[in-house]
């Protein structure tokens, strides 16, 4: 009883009355207990936990906080674009505090400019045998088979656009747990030399990549923002020189405009400034592959590229336009064409959101059920699933005018529209033929628009817009 007396008389000091808190610690010998008036301080690089003061600088070497040495890859907002900051006010109402006759100009602006666009896609829902035993798992949830249904689905596109075979590098971008790379690689079987970079700015849990251990295929993580990731200073694609695939499932607002910056921009650009090698060489080189590489012979030739190029191909589902952001956007040139500019695209990409409105109240009744419903397949769950439950404040009721739903979400998918056109020909003026298109059932997802792009001297027939 003394001794817990003493133990709890020597943590409740408090440094003299000072105020200042302040930790006392104890220790244990032969003798009893002693005290030990060591101060622990807030560490300066994380205040969320405390050191030892005679051991801060100790500390300070190897706290998990501590700012670590930047890769080469890594060059600060590289793929940001130009920062104008006389564009868009400090401060914009929200949606729901505009007029009726500012509500009414923005959606006249909104159909002017969409004025000639084709509103209605081409159906490209497809699927792959890689995953046929997985789609007919009965043990699979709704989730993890909608999931498996646009991963299919993706799959069956990039095999239709010839991307999907050897020699080439894939680029998962928002990579998650790294699924649809999985899925690639299990369709490309024992193909030579395939490589996957895998690109996340957060840590995930349940990753499945490091389980590949096929010999042909090289899988490797990145933990950078997009907007900071320059590919040819990643060793493995400046030594094998590897024409790239950009891929990405639910690629989120902003970030998608990051990776087709990062693609055409930061990496295509550049190769191709690097690239001084004769035409004839080039093709000397392209015929010898083709005489060493035994995928190349006749009835193979669609899993080879024609020739190199540096991007070979982008197919990337798209998601959440209202995340989008202006600095970012790659159709700053579409819009400004169209008398549009910064507030406008502003309150453009958050209408977008009115795209799911109508699905806002089954869409988070379905997430309560599936947070109380704790299956085994509850990892399988991935973000932006169907949209809907990322319902931004501008997306309530309480707007001027008498908008019925339906009237909003005709709007809202006409602000996708004009946001992605702007992508499209981007992508035109870089030299590359694009296409949007639906790649899964609104029913599987709301996000179910895919945006593919093949440079323009391929012969692929699936280019056209």
């Amino acid at each position: 009883m003394q001794l817990l007396r003493r133990k709890e008389e020597a943590v409740l000091q408090d440094g003299g009355g000072s105020g200042e808190k302040v930790l006392w610690g104890t220790r244990w010998s032969r003798g009893g207990l002693e005290e030990n008036a060591r101060k622990r301080i807030l560490c300066p690089l994380d205040p969320k936990h405390t050191v030892y003061e005679d051991q801060l600088a100790k500390h300070l070497k190897k706290c998990n906080s501590r700012e670590k040495p930047k890769p080469d890859f890594f060059i600060q907002d590289i793929n940001a674009g130009l920062k104008d900051e006389t564009e868009i006010p400090e401060q914009l109402v929200p949606i729901s505090s505009l007029s009726e006759e500012q509500l009414e100009n923005l959606i006249k602006k909104l159909r002017r400019a969409s004025e000639g666009l084709n509103s209605t896609l081409k159906d490209q829902i497809m699927s792959h045998p890689a995953l046929h035993d997985a789609l007919n798992d009965p043990k699979n949830g709704d989730s993890a088979t909608k999931h498996l249904k646009q991963q299919a689905s993706i799959l069956g596109n990039i095999e239709k656009l010839k991307l999907l075979g050897p020699r080439r590098c894939f680029v998962e971008f928002g990579a998650g747990k790294g699924k649809l790379s999985h899925w690639v690689d299990i369709a490309l079987k024992d193909a030579e030399k395939v490589h996957f970079i895998l690109v996340e700015k957060v840590t995930t849990r349940f990753k499945v990549d490091g389980k590949h251990r096929k010999k042909n295929s090289v899988f490797e993580r990145l933990q950078i923002d997009i907007q900071h990731l320059c590919l040819n200073k990643i060793p493995l694609l400046s030594k094998e020189k590897l024409p790239v695939v950009g891929i990405g499932k639910h690629l989120c607002g902003v970030a998608t405009d990051l990776a087709l910056r990062c693609l055409v921009e930061t990496y295509a650009a550049s190769c191709e400034e690097r690239n001084e090698e004769p035409l004839a060489k080039r093709r000397k080189n392209d015929k010898t592959d083709k005489e060493i590489n035994p995928l190349a012979k006749e009835g193979n030739e669609k899993n080879v590229p024609e020739k190199w190029t540096p991007v070979a191909g982008i197919v990337i589902a798209l998601c959440c336009h209202h995340r989008c952001d202006w600095r970012h956007y790659v159709g700053k040139e579409y819009f400004r064409a169209l008398g549009l500019g910064a507030v406008d695209f502003h309150y453009f990409q958050r209408m977008s959101s009115w795209a799911t409105c109508g699905m806002r109240k089954t869409s988070l009744e379905d997430s309560n059920v599936t947070s109380k419903r704790k299956d085994k397949h509850s990892d399988d769950s991935e973000e932006h699933d169907d949209g809907g439950c990322r319902i931004t404040d501008d997306s309530t009721e309480s707007l001027p005018g008498l908008l019925t739903v339906e009237e909003k979400k005709k709007i809202g998918h006409l602000c996708k529209l004009l946001i992605d056109q702007g992508r499209v020909e981007y992508l035109q003026q870089k030299g590359f033929s694009p296409a949007l298109q639906y790649y899964t059932d609104p029913l599987v997802s709301l996000e179910n628009v895919l945006l593919t792009a093949l440079p323009n001297h391929s012969s692929s027939p699936e280019t056209s817009a």
